[in-house]
């Protein structure tokens, strides 16, 4: 319950209770309006809380099960937090402008990552060293403006699990996208917004650049120790496989002793029995 009250006063420090003005709001956001004041609603920080608590446990669990989150925040205010906790665990993120089909055209995107990916390597390489300095500054200003948009998603080798998505309604082509796909959804959703549009809303201010640090901060931390589960995860299994093998091996050389020791033993008794065994089928002589 301490836990639950600090975190409610850092939301509350950080502006993310302030939602829209009255006549912007949309009538589902109601369950989560506390109330109103001077024309603008105020955001339940309880229900903010719940929302965001069981956001995060549903992300770290699909960070544990290995699978990849695509961030996307495009707005201003949220370009640089997106990217920087997107980059801090891992994860893919999209903070320019969302291009049209990169999740249900998701093919063509990846050929314009491998281009960018190709045209780096041999910029880098100096295969590009024949041709003439034009045509390698043209290639060079395609590859930053693929960079610019592509270069959050050039490790993402097939479709996310789930879109992370601040402010539902700047989102709305990704958001469409990742439902017609089936992929989990989890967004900021502030009073002028619908929240039956994603799979987790968290009402909250989705304009104010504090509120939306301390929301991505928090939903970042949940990922990092759904990872660090996973990295440990898999330590103590490579550590219970060295001991079955270990037990393996121990058995396999008693067992190769005790078929030695058979053999031997075989071998010792194998004269004295042959030749009671000849002379008993040789015929006595008359």
């Amino acid at each position: 319950m301490e836990n639950n009250t600090s975190l409610q006063q850092q939301l509350l420090d950080a502006g993310v209770h302030f939602g829209h003005l009255k006549k912007k709001w949309n009538p589902k956001m109601l369950p989560y309006i506390f109330a109103e004041k001077k024309g603008i609603h105020i955001i339940d920080l309880n229900k903010t809380v719940d929302c965001l608590q069981e956001t995060a446990a549903a992300l770290k669990q699909i960070a544990r099960s290995g699978r990849k989150i695509l961030f996307v925040g495009t707005k201003k205010q949220a370009k640089d937090i997106v990217q920087e906790c997107a980059q801090r665990v891992g994860m893919p993120f999209v903070t320019e402008r969302w291009l049209g089909g990169m999740l249900t055209n998701f093919l063509t995107i990846r050929k314009s990552v491998k281009k960018m990916q190709s045209i780096e390597k041999m910029l880098g390489d100096g295969s590009f060293d024949s041709i003439t300095k034009k045509e390698r500054l043209t290639l060079s200003r395609d590859k930053d403006k693929m960079e610019k948009v592509l270069g959050g998603i050039a490790q993402l080798g097939r479709v996310p699990a789930a879109l992370f998505l601040v402010d539902i309604g700047h989102e709305h082509i990704a958001l469409a996208e990742a439902k017609r796909l089936g992929i989990q959804t989890f967004g900021l959703v502030d009073t002028n917004c619908d929240p039956n549009k994603v799979d987790f809303p968290i009402p909250a201010n989705d304009d104010a650049t504090k509120s939306i640090t301390i929301l991505v901060n928090y939903i970042t931390a949940a990922i990092a120790e759904g990872l660090a589960e996973r990295q440990a995860a898999k330590e103590d299994d490579v550590e219970e496989m060295t001991d079955d093998e270990k037990e393996r091996k121990a058995a396999k050389l008693l067992a190769e002793a005790e078929a030695e020791g058979g053999r031997g033993g075989g071998r010792r008794g194998g004269p004295g029995g042959g030749g009671g065994g000849a002379r008993r089928r040789t015929p006595t002589r008359r």
